[in-house]
């Protein structure tokens, strides 16, 4: 399997993505929202599903030995919990003061969102200062700082075969128990049974299934000519990757601006963002739903630009995003993939009361 191979397979599964996004209103915010404002949990459970669905599936892979989840970045002995806290607590209220998450960005950015386009830039930027600048060396110096050492790993089969379950026996408890029980309540009301909500938890939660299957399995060398080592095709941490859009956006922006530079490479994680937009475009473009959107005043800007910074720092922090974190890491059962999810979901919760209140006070 060649780069060039992995590198399309990626951007069809971030086009896949961008289009499914736009059918189905897949909005990890919206679906925040939704509970508060109208105690509407349609979309949430298009979330979970997507969870249950790429539990099973990832599961299933790593059960068949067609990949290893050890090998992805959740999986380590290193529990950085007050990183996952913090970070994804910010991350939340990032996503509610920027109209969406990392990957909503990319899909309003395919249907002509130019309010998107900039919290894109702003998100990117201090992801990469976050990875790499000012940013990290307070991350590292603090917030990282703060952490457990969990020997055998921090991911839940891990944690029940130190117990003394036998490691096989682990993998299916965690899997059947988290993702059964996830589908069992997705699939409790009637009233989710809709083709778009349906559609959209299997179909994404599919796509993360086979992001893992395409970096992990595809493009996994037992040994690269070059080093000698293990590797994985074109991607930037090394290790397999599947959908994550907090870093990518980092190295995006990095990879424009260093197009010349013959070390800076399109990556599993760049092209999959770039897919999301390309398929977000194609489907708005073709449901007639492309419109451009610009800011309403300086205050909507301000909001933008403050969750777009917000999102960059925070998903760094917290090692990802709603779907980096929330759908592709859990889907490895990793603890600090949890508390991510937990964090996200209560910042954003915080922040929206926070809107309401403010609005109501402005009435």
């Amino acid at each position: 399997m060649t780069t060039t191979t992995i590198l399309l397979l990626a951007f069809g599964l971030g086009a896949a993505f961008g289009a499914l996004s736009q059918k189905t209103h897949f909005c990890t915010m919206g679906a925040v929202a939704d509970i508060i404002n109208m105690e509407d949990w349609s979309r949430m459970r298009m979330w979970l599903l997507a969870i249950a669905i790429a539990i099973l599936g990832s599961a299933a892979l790593h059960a068949s030995s067609l990949i290893d989840l050890n090998k992805s970045i959740y999986r380590t002995p290193n529990l950085t919990w007050l990183s996952h806290l913090v970070g994804g607590a910010l991350f939340g209220i990032g996503m509610v003061l920027a109209s969406g998450c990392g990957a909503r960005t990319l899909t309003r950015i395919g249907a002509g969102n130019l309010k998107s386009l900039v919290v894109f830039l702003v998100l990117g930027i201090t992801a990469y200062m976050t990875m790499r600048g000012v940013l990290g060396v307070l991350r590292v110096n603090t917030l990282d700082t703060v952490a457990l050492t969990l020997p055998g790993g921090q991911d839940l089969p891990a944690l029940l075969a130190a117990a003394g379950m036998a490691p096989a026996t682990a993998l299916a408890l965690s899997a059947l128990g988290l993702g059964g029980g996830l589908l069992v309540f997705c699939f409790a009301r009637r009233d989710f049974l809709t083709l778009d909500n349906v559609l959209g938890g299997l179909a994404i939660g599919a796509i993360v299934v086979g992001a893992w299957y395409v970096s992990g399995h595809l493009g996994y060398l037992a040994e690269d000519p070059d080093t000698l080592q293990e590797a994985f095709l074109a991607t930037n941490s090394g290790r397999m990757e599947s959908l994550t859009f907090v870093a990518p956006q980092a190295y995006t922006l990095e990879l424009l601006m260093l197009w010349s530079d013959s070390s800076r490479k399109l990556t599993f994680g760049v092209a999959l963002a770039l897919g999301v937009v390309a398929g977000s475009a194609i489907w708005a473009l073709l449901s007639r739903n492309f419109r451009w959107e610009g800011f309403r005043d300086v205050a909507d800007l301000v909001r933008h630009l403050a969750g777009g910074a917000l999102m960059g720092f925070g998903g760094v922090t917290a090692m990802g995003c709603t779907v980096g974190q929330g759908i592709t890491g859990v889907s490895t059962l990793a603890l600090g993939s949890l508390i991510t999810f937990a964090a996200i979901v209560a910042g954003a919760w915080g922040a929206l009361k926070y809107e309401y209140w403010r609005l109501m006070r402005e009435d």
